[in-house]
């Protein structure tokens, strides 16, 4: 398997790849975080160089994404999550601050790769972004990937399940482990997605008829309904974990 690596902006991809690339990523109700919304066109076109799209045959395979900010390297000074590194990332830009941290946002590999080792390539490409362009630390809001079988344990409890050999409970955050990076404190709130009741419906298959929290689909925690102001919102935890 011969991979290449390329700018994810570099040029157009057909979207029948897109699609094929991203069909189980993520799940649908990860675009109601409406914080994020307003910083996506900024972060297109300030941050396109840290995005990185894996190729296998001129056909894409996996990618990720990242963005640059400015960090102390204090576990009391980190982003609040995933929005919250974004905001800062666009705040730094427009203030002028020089940036020294690499935030990755995100990987993806094509189901039918999966465990073929892409999603470790991603990482490692994105972290040669980062020491390529002169940014010593690189971490990570890492999204647990079953921690949707256990949406009632605390993602602070969560983090510290481990297996016999001590590495984590988790496969995505064993990943993360297994290229040297360690956990460094959960981030309880990383994205809050909020939209109306029948969104919710729609997005999981669910009849939500009261006011209350409900177990769903690739929920990492619970939603919670509130009828009375057609409102469903849901925190989802993530992970910190630092690889440099």
């Amino acid at each position: 398997m011969t991979l290449t690596y390329l700018p994810t902006g570099s040029r157009e991809w057909p979207q029948h790849q897109l699609d094929a690339l991203f069909a189980e990523g993520f799940p649908p109700f990860i675009t109601a975080d409406r914080a994020v919304k307003p910083l996506l066109g900024r972060i297109r076109e300030w941050f396109a160089d840290f995005d990185v799209m894996v190729l296998d045959d001129d056909v894409p395979v996996a990618t990720g994404w990242g963005v640059p900010l400015a960090w102390d390297g204090r576990i009391a000074s980190l982003p609040g999550g995933y929005t919250a590194s974004l905001a800062r990332a666009v705040e730094g830009r427009e203030q002028g601050i020089d940036p020294d941290t690499l935030v990755v946002c995100g990987a993806v590999v094509a189901p039918e790769r999966a465990g073929q080792g892409l999603a470790g390539q991603v990482l490692t490409a994105l972290r040669e972004l980062a020491a390529e362009r002169g940014l010593p630390r690189v971490i990570a809001p890492v999204r647990p990937t079953v921690k949707h079988r256990y949406p009632l344990t605390p993602i602070t409890e969560y983090a510290t399940w481990t297996r016999p050999d001590g590495t984590s409970f988790d496969p995505w955050i064993r990943t993360h482990q297994r290229l040297g990076a360690t956990i460094l404190t959960p981030a309880p709130a990383s994205q809050t997605m909020t939209a109306t009741v029948q969104e919710w419906e729609e997005w999981t298959g669910l009849s939500l008829p009261a006011s209350g929290k409900y177990v769903i689909p690739d929920g990492l925690s619970l939603l919670e309904i509130d009828r009375r102001a057609d409102l469903g919102t849901y925190v989802e935890p993530n992970v910190w974990m630092r690889h440099l």
